[in-house]
């Protein structure tokens, strides 16, 4: 017990360690980019440090896996480096016993990540959007909200104010049914209009209704002057890609959040799938990580005087960016349909698991 509390404080150390120099690197990163992206123009100096503080932790969140790799080649490469090693095993601690603890470590710290950083970085992310946003089209405003009562818009542009709800969406998120839609005084905030329809269908510019009732709330007597349309096109500066948009992007929603949200959608008639793949890949993050720990201990085990360190190190890099890029090959065709969810999520760390310990048998107990 004592030995896996002191490989394990060493592992979080060194992972630290990383990190931060990580952390700082991916910030410089940032912050050139938001330079390029937002300098010249009005933005100041703090605004673009803040905006590059806000693209940090997603960025971040999406390379632990591998900075869990480096963190235990590293580690292992000292130990075996100072001899460490050679004083477990002559101790009677084989390979695979030596690492049960920093593999339980590595998942329990996987879990916190997914439990605290997510809604951290999902929170990030959707601030960083509306202030980025709200630099590059203040004029262009879009919310959506998905509840019990079915779908709202709140939708901001050059032309006033509207609040739309829909009690169901087809499956390309353009098409509405039992629609409705408010529009305001942009100065005083006033509602001056009400449509009710039942179909909306979103086109480029435009708005087009079925069996549409339009009321003018400014009249002396909306409900006498309603006018009855069978097809009525109302202008939006609303596009079906920032609709899309709008449902798909990824990290804005944390993991707490998203059974919910998930839900929300299916009453809303609207495909669930991206983030229900999204959902568990966030669940099998803890196992992604111990899998890159064990990955980055194997080949990593064996004495510097036997030779061959770089060589190790680079296979070790290679099959850790290898297991990344199978982890997200695998999510895509996920969100395709191409292959089954579970199977898609959660097969490449599990795999990878089995074949990092297969590897360690045979090289250290075999």
């Amino acid at each position: 017990m004592t030995l896996g509390l002191y490989l394990t404080r060493r592992l979080a150390g060194t992972f630290g360690i990383i990190a931060a120099v990580f952390l700082g690197i991916l910030y410089l990163f940032e912050l050139v980019e938001m330079m390029r992206r937002f300098g010249g123009g009005e933005t100041g100096l703090r605004q673009i440090l803040w905006l590059s503080a806000l693209r940090v932790p997603t960025t971040f969140y999406q390379v632990l896996p591998l900075l869990m790799i480096l963190a235990a080649m590293a580690l292992f490469l000292a130990l075996a480096r100072s001899s460490e090693l050679v004083v477990i095993r002559a101790a009677g601690r084989s390979a695979l016993r030596m690492l049960i603890e920093p593999f339980i470590a590595t998942l329990l710290f996987g879990a916190l990540v997914v439990a605290a950083l997510n809604p951290v970085v999902a929170a990030a992310t959707r601030l960083y959007q509306a202030q980025a946003q709200a630099i590059t089209a203040p004029d262009l405003v879009l919310q959506v909200a998905i509840g019990d009562t079915g779908l709202w818009l709140r939708q901001g542009d050059n032309l006033g104010q509207t609040v739309i709800r829909a009690g169901s969406v087809s499956q390309d998120g353009l098409t509405f049914h039992d629609t409705g839609f408010i529009s305001f005084d942009g100065a005083t905030g006033a509602p001056v209009a009400r449509i009710e329809a039942a179909v909306a269908r979103l086109g480029n510019g435009a708005w087009a209704l079925e069996q549409a009732t339009e009321w003018d709330l400014t009249a002396e007597n909306p409900e006498r002057d309603a006018q009855r349309h069978e097809h009525f096109q109302l202008p939006t500066d609303l596009t079906p890609e920032r609709i899309r948009d709008s449902f798909a992007r990824a990290g804005t929603i944390s993991i707490w959040a998203l059974p919910e949200f998930i839900a929300a959608l299916d009453r809303a008639g609207l495909a669930t799938r991206s983030f229900r793949v999204q959902l568990h890949t966030e669940l099998a993050m803890p196992v992604l990580m111990a899998a890159m720990m064990l990955v980055g201990t194997v080949l990593c085990m064996r004495h510097s005087r036997a030779g061959g360190t770089g060589s190790r190190i680079m296979l070790t890099v290679i099959a850790g960016f290898a297991l990344f890029f199978l982890r997200n090959f695998a999510q895509v065709l996920g969100e395709n349909g191409q292959i089954p969810l579970v199977l898609a999520v959660w097969t490449p760390p599990f795999a990878m698991i089995l074949l990092a310990l297969g590897v360690l048998l045979h090289l250290e107990d075999g």
